[in-house]
């Protein structure tokens, strides 16, 4: 089937600059955006309730945005100043390049992976001597945990953010050829929305790893991942894909 509907699970673009409209245009596709779950930070009140010291770790993992968002808002309310010995490890160089809204970056010791947990779990063997602060929402990274015991890496847990599912039972699905994710969480909200959800000719997209694991525990079919180092971006992946599938409809 020709893609002519795609559904991007994210708010809609603030700037009608997006590259999104910009490839709907270019592809001629609709593209329409729907959030399938939203952040919810912890309170300093609950956050106090985890008894947690993050003076007393060395370092902290980062495997998103989010987190480095909700660190940092903790230790400024709490007015936490966090020292600039302190040591970054993040999932990816895209998130890690994002400590720079905090932090200047070329006076931090920064580490990151290529986007994968067995990446990042090198980088931080290597300095297995760290005591580590590993930052969560309620959706745990279960993974990362199991391989940090696992190596005996001394660590702790900070839930910083829940993801909350969005209400979307007065949506259809129906309607688009493409679905695009881009967490974990946000799969879980399309079965806890669509319990009865029939993939079919539906094709989904994921953005990294951890949602591409999610698609498949779930025991749907993934069709395109990203990123790929032939399609560093969703946008760039998208664009090859619509291209392939609409000239192969075209032969057909």
């Amino acid at each position: 089937m020709k893609i002519k509907r795609i559904l991007i699970s994210l708010p809609r673009p603030e700037t009608d600059k997006s590259p999104y409209f910009e490839l709907a245009e270019k592809n001629n596709v609709k593209i329409d955006f729907q959030p399938f779950n939203y952040v919810e930070g912890v309170s300093c009140k609950d956050f106090r309730k985890q008894r947690l010291d993050i003076l007393s770790h060395t370092a902290v993992i980062f495997n998103s945005k989010t987190a480095i968002d909700h660190f940092f808002r903790i230790c400024g309310e709490l007015r936490i100043a966090v020292p600039d010995t302190m040591k970054y490890f993040c999932m990816s160089e895209s998130i890690a390049l994002y400590l720079q809204k905090y932090i200047i970056y070329r006076k931090r010791k920064i580490f990151f992976g290529s986007g994968s947990v067995n990446d990042l779990l090198d980088c931080v063997i290597k300095h297995n001597d760290e005591k580590f602060l590993l930052t969560i929402s309620n959706n745990s990274h279960e993974e990362l945990t199991d391989l940090l015991e696992k190596n005996k890496i001394k660590y702790s847990m900070a839930t910083l953010y829940h993801n909350i599912c969005c209400d979307l039972s007065d949506f259809a699905l129906i309607n688009y050829d493409l679905l695009i994710f881009f967490s974990p969480s946000s799969i879980k909200s399309l079965l806890k929305n669509f319990p009865s959800f029939q993939q079919n000719d539906v094709r989904i997209a994921s953005f990294g790893n951890a949602t591409a694991k999610a698609v498949q525990d779930a025991g749907l079919r993934l069709d395109l991942q990203a990123p790929r180092p032939e399609a560093p971006s969703m946008i760039m992946a998208l664009d090859q894909y619509i291209k392939e599938q609409n000239k192969n409809c075209k032969k057909a």
